[in-house]
């Protein structure tokens, strides 16, 4: 860089360091999955022709985990890989420790009638039917099974249609990706397997309300019916089903980085160009976290869970924001949110009116 002038020399390297490290970053984000095994432990799950449904999600999911593992892009982590019996709400807090991408509930169904088949595949909502409610309801009843299931889950009750209206409103920021995901499974099985498709459904699964990323419900057939059950209890058709599974996330993850570009910062600016307070009630600060060349909707779970982010256009670029204020005081709050979040290069920029301007320029006007 001898013969480059200065200010050329520097842009090239920080165009190298800018790059090298959203390659690093790039590398270091898997894609994390976290497979649960329904029931286990103490509670059997349904126990349709005298299986057990705890030992058969089981099964499925450390076969599901198993396929996933050989992708080095994805991470894995098992709400349970034995004979245990875990909370619901604990099944939900390993997937939002671990900053999770999908979260994936494998279970089995049962039914009265012997003849009902099919995989069927869930997303947090309303139940539109009796028969949802049922599911739900059977799958919500091992909160009894748990000490001090009240005061954890804010006097929930399972048996209770109301009730579960108040589980909704958390998992809606979710919903769209969570039902991109169920019907990518369901499709897989259809596809794959030439199972009855017994569709996405809706229905108020706590497993489901307290997890902050895509989630689904798994029903990977009827233990009820006699010959879907044999199946589901072979390793022949635990593997299949693990297959089937295993290749809707694939596709699932590959699909959604294909629409939602890696975020790649163009600019840093030094805290000491930062003005400590904002006066003019022109002055907007907002957090840029991202930029892309894919115009990406502003949905939260395109954005690790953040709301509040905003769009705009420049050049070829477009550029997201997160949150819009007038003091600087609460746009600092602002990026220590964002850098939470995992946009550990994000900042702070300025705009007087509709202008964007410099941090320099902000610090003259509140001047």
């Amino acid at each position: 860089m001898r013969n480059l002038p200065l200010f050329l020399s520097q842009i090239l390297l920080f165009t190298v360091i800018v790059f090298s490290n959203f390659k690093i970053h790039a590398q270091n984000k898997p894609f994390v999955v976290v497979l649960d095994a329904g029931h286990g432990g103490h509670d059997s799950g349904n126990r349709g022709n005298g299986y057990y449904e705890k030992e058969i999600a089981l099964k499925i999911a450390l076969r599901v985990g198993a396929q996933l593992e050989k992708n080095p892009d994805l991470r894995v982590i098992f709400t349970r890989k034995k004979d245990v019996f875990v909370d619901l709400i604990e099944r939900a807090n390993i997937a939002n420790r671990a900053d999770a991408d999908l979260f994936v509930s494998i279970h089995c169904d049962a039914f009265t009638s012997s003849k009902a088949f099919g995989a069927g595949t869930f997303v947090l909502g309303l139940h539109e039917n009796e028969r949802n409610f049922k599911v739900a309801q059977k799958e919500n009843s091992v909160i009894f099974l748990e000490e001090n299931y009240e005061q954890k889950y804010d006097g929930f009750n399972p048996n209770d249609p109301e009730s579960v209206i108040s589980l909704i409103l958390m998992q809606e920021t979710y919903l769209d990706q969570s039902i991109v995901a169920a019907s990518t499974i369901q499709k897989s099985f259809v596809n794959n397997l030439k199972r009855k498709d017994r569709t996405v459904k809706q229905a108020g699964f706590v497993v489901l309300k307290y997890t902050y990323m895509p989630s689904v419900l798994v029903e990977t057939g009827f233990l009820t019916n006699s010959s879907e059950g044999a199946f589901l209890n072979s390793s022949k058709g635990q593997n299949q089903m693990a297959v089937a599974i295993a290749k809707a996330i694939i596709n699932y993850k590959n699909e959604r980085e294909a629409g939602v570009n890696k975020e790649v910062i163009t600019e840093v600016k030094p805290e000491s160009e930062v003005p400590s307070s904002s006066t003019s009630s022109d002055l907007v600060f907002k957090v840029q976290i991202a930029a892309s060349k894919n115009r990406i909707a502003t949905k939260p779970y395109n954005f690790k869970g953040l709301s509040s982010v905003s769009r705009e256009k420049n050049g070829k670029l477009y550029r997201y924001f997160y949150k819009s204020s007038s003091s600087y005081e609460e746009a600092k709050d602002h990026l220590v949110t964002a850098k939470n979040k995992g946009y550990s290069k994000a900042f702070i920029v300025a705009y007087d009116g509709d202008k964007k301007i410099t941090i320099s320029e902000a610090q003259q006007l509140i001047k």
